[in-house]
């Protein structure tokens, strides 16, 4: 009975390890549980919580961020990552375009679609306002098997001539998929 106990503990803890290996992370974070649990967590990786903006602030790669945290059903299912810098239309595509680098360097991330970084002669405002394009950068965080749940994307947000980068940590298995419809 010991050994048959035993089994099933490990069958159970192997089950809830690769669960986790198969969500998307954020700062080695699951994107996965409850919204009180991953401020928590950002807390101790030194992210401050605001109760009146119910967002986290702090550092993420080299840049002051704002954090928000989107649940569905009360479990995670996307951590919004904000540049608290605003940008002019040149300074942006820099920072897109070092995104864009930095992603490819990164052996966790594979694109979705070949990338495409930004010429200096590409007129993002006009871009944006007349044609509402959005440049976006898509990647799915390895390992590979169960990549499609596990989407990390940025995309360049106007507001009133200034702009900001906006990253997407998403964890597919808890968003909505019509369930509610």
């Amino acid at each position: 009975m010991k050994k048959i106990s035993s089994v099933l503990l490990l069958f159970l803890l192997s089950i809830s390890i690769y669960a986790q290996q198969n969500v998307t992370k954020f700062l080695g974070i699951p994107v996965d549980g409850s919204k009180a649990d991953m401020i928590q967590k950002l807390k101790e990786k030194g992210f401050t919580y605001n109760t009146t903006t119910d967002r986290l602030e702090g550092v993420f790669n080299g840049e002051k961020v704002h954090i928000l945290i989107q649940t569905n059903k009360n479990k995670v299912w996307r951590i919004a990552v904000i540049d608290q810098i605003t940008r002019d239309e040149g300074q942006i595509k820099i920072r897109y375009n070092l995104l864009c680098q930095q992603f490819k360097d990164n052996p966790k991330y594979f694109p979705l679609k070949k990338i495409q970084e930004l010429s200096d002669n590409e007129d993002i405002s006009y871009e944006i306002s007349i044609h509402q394009k959005q440049y976006q950068a898509v990647y799915l965080q390895l390992p590979r098997e169960g990549a499609q749940n596990r989407i990390v994307w940025f995309t360049i947000i106007e507001r009133y001539g200034d702009y900001h980068i906006v990253i997407y940590y998403d964890n597919e298995k808890n968003d909505s998929h019509g369930e509610d419809l």
